[in-house]
């Protein structure tokens, strides 16, 4: 069941989040600027946020099997369906409608894996769960450009999509969905409790990793065309380091969940990779501004540091939410990360096109830093699991 939902967040991360590593080639082709691409990478965050609490609902009603399956043969499709676009709104349209369908993955396959795995081994299943978007990427990074390069954009988006189409199918004939949740509570009492209505505990996890998604999608969206255009590299070449840096990056997501496991916190954790990840890109501010050698250092830290975290925040919103409401609260966490990071791409964007690529890139360090100052450390042991908290029928 590991296999399986890791599976699925690889394949559809790769086709969702492997458009930054097209954009030499579509601003080559459609004119774009900084801005307008940054739009275009973005767009399937757009259709991420209108659709991630819907597909987690579906989730909590229907089952982990059928939303995975469902989802990712309608991803697949689209993406297929998307060789012909060929105008920047056409496109535009269709990367959203990628992000619409894909958004099933985010929230199913992280609840599939809680639900097959104790508080013991949560951090470490989803820390290899959410290795899955790193994994994704790399994929991308080593496919996507050679392909564009060679045989146009849509050959590029077409492995992806076929491989959504594999996964859908050993999804709907292997998964299992988890045993349904056990509880101690009165059988005369109600539904779960809303983990949202009396705490702000959860509401607080997902501010704080919306303000950390911001220096991962600053890095994820540009730093091939920082170094295509700023640097003077090949596309191609990027594109292989890039690979190297998601490797490392899905790597620190599996190290941050043990590390969770071992001290028995998701978000203290987490707060700590927020300050490192504020000192990491303004490391990267400087680096690029003086020119030095040692930015690729710095984007690789900061790349690799801002996905850490990742995971954390999932777990321990999944973790506060309790399985009735998981689907449900990891829909609310995703949408709350993606209109992050879809406000991160077009802003990040003119800031870099008005300024340089060393201020947008400096700006980043104060997101992380907010998000430590909001991360509810002291709160995370404090809040009863709602799971058994019921509402009396009377």
């Amino acid at each position: 069941m590991l296999g399986l939902g890791t599976a699925a967040q690889t394949a559809g991360s790769a086709l969702m989040f492997g458009i930054p590593f097209l954009l030499p080639w579509l601003r080559r082709a459609d004119g774009l600027s900084l801005a307008q691409a940054g739009a275009l990478a973005a767009a399937p965050s757009v259709g991420l946020v209108l659709t991630l609490i819907a597909w987690g609902a579906l989730a909590d009603r229907f089952g982990e099997r059928a939303v995975l399956t469902i989802g990712l043969l309608l991803t697949g499709g689209i993406a297929l369906a998307s060789v012909a676009a060929r105008e920047p709104a056409a496109r535009g349209v269709v990367f959203a409608l990628i992000g619409a369908t894909g958004a099933s993955v985010n929230a199913a396959s992280g609840r599939l894996v809680m639900g097959w795995f104790g508080a013991h081994q949560r951090g470490v299943a989803m820390g290899v769960r959410q290795m899955g978007q790193p994994l994704g990427v790399a994929a991308a990074a080593l496919v996507m450009p050679p392909l564009a390069e060679r045989h146009g954009v849509g050959a590029a988006l077409a492995a992806p999509a076929v491989t959504c189409l594999v996964v859908a199918l050993l999804i709907g004939l292997l998964a299992r969905d988890p045993a349904p949740e056990r509880t101690t509570a009165d059988p005369s009492a109600g539904p779960p409790v809303s983990p949202y209505r009396h705490r702000p505990t959860l509401w607080r996890v997902h501010a704080a990793s919306s303000l950390l998604v911001v220096p991962q999608f600053a890095t994820a969206t540009f730093a091939a065309e920082y170094l295509v255009s700023s640097r003077g590299w090949d596309g191609s070449d990027a594109g292989r380091v890039l690979a190297v840096v998601a490797l490392a990056g899905a790597l620190g997501r599996l190290g941050a969940g043990r590390w969770s496991d071992v001290v028995g916190s998701r978000l203290r954790p987490m707060r700590q990779v927020a300050v490192l990840s504020a000192a990491c890109m303004a490391l990267l501010g400087l680096a690029a501004h003086t020119g030095s050698w040692l930015v690729l250092l710095a984007l690789a830290l900061a790349s690799v540091v801002s996905v850490s975290d990742n995971g954390l925040g999932f777990t321990a919103t999944a973790e506060l939410a309790g399985r009735s409401w998981s689907g449900r609260a990891l829909g609310v966490q995703n949408t709350a990360q993606n209109l992050a990071a879809f406000a991160t791409g077009p802003l990040i964007g003119a800031l870099a096109g008005l300024r340089g690529f060393a201020v947008a890139f400096g700006a980043c360090a104060v997101f992380p830093l907010l998000g430590a100052w909001a991360t509810p450390v002291r709160d995370e042991h404090r809040a009863d699991s709602p799971a058994d908290v019921r509402v009396s029928r009377e």
